[in-house]
């Protein structure tokens, strides 16, 4: 199957997002503009090419409540994200201090990163043809993560479901949480764009 073609390719290259973007030349984006584009204006009745739905950005981010306290988490998470997106982490920090959480402004409490472009295109091949299908028990995404601009909102429960990732590396199972941002008017036209890329919602 692709995802265990890709997976395998990955791993003989020591699982740099760089050979992943190398080899596939980003597909997913050369598939956007020669085939998706014509079906979203079809389907979608959208005459203007510059009012197709498109995406945006990807951002993951991972919570770590434990990096107040601890920075060699922070970094261990930073690592994770680094590694799985092919972009250097950054740390996020409290904005305001909560005493019943002991928690203090400016603490570290997670690390994200904001993927556009050909890291993006690569980002989301990767999570749809490889990391999604390996999750146990897999039966489709859900559509009622959308907002209603469109935008799409995804959570993991295990970082080590990125070939990247090395599980006696690392510290603990993390989860982590993706948002798909696209210029989608409504979730009609964010959930069409994102099915006509391959992301496989469940049925009914």
């Amino acid at each position: 199957m692709l995802h265990c073609f890709i997976a395998k390719l990955l791993k003989s290259n020591n699982g740099t997002m760089q050979q992943f973007n190398n080899d596939f030349m980003n597909r997913l984006k050369v598939k956007y503009n020669e085939e998706i584009k014509a079906k979203l204006t079809e389907e979608l009745g959208v005459k203007n090419p510059h009012a197709l739905p498109r995406l945006i950005k990807v951002v993951v981010n991972m919570a770590v409540s434990e990096g107040k306290e601890n920075g060699s988490i922070i970094d261990k998470a930073s690592n994770n994200i680094t590694v799985i997106s092919g972009q250097k982490a950054m740390v996020t920090r409290a904005k305001k201090s909560i005493s019943a959480f002991k928690l203090v402004q400016n603490a570290p409490i997670g690390v994200m990163v904001t993927l556009r472009g050909e890291k993006m295109y690569a980002f989301l091949d990767k999570l749809i043809n490889i990391v999604l299908p390996k999750v146990r028990d897999f039966r489709g995404v859900s559509d009622k993560s959308f907002d209603g601009q469109g935008n799409y909102n995804l959570g993991l429960r295990e970082q080590i479901l990125f070939p990247e990732i090395d599980y006696k590396s690392i510290d603990r199972i993390r989860g982590l949480q993706i948002t798909i941002n696209t210029s989608a008017k409504d979730k009609q036209q964010g959930k069409k764009l994102l099915e006509l890329l391959g992301m496989p919602f469940a049925k009914g």
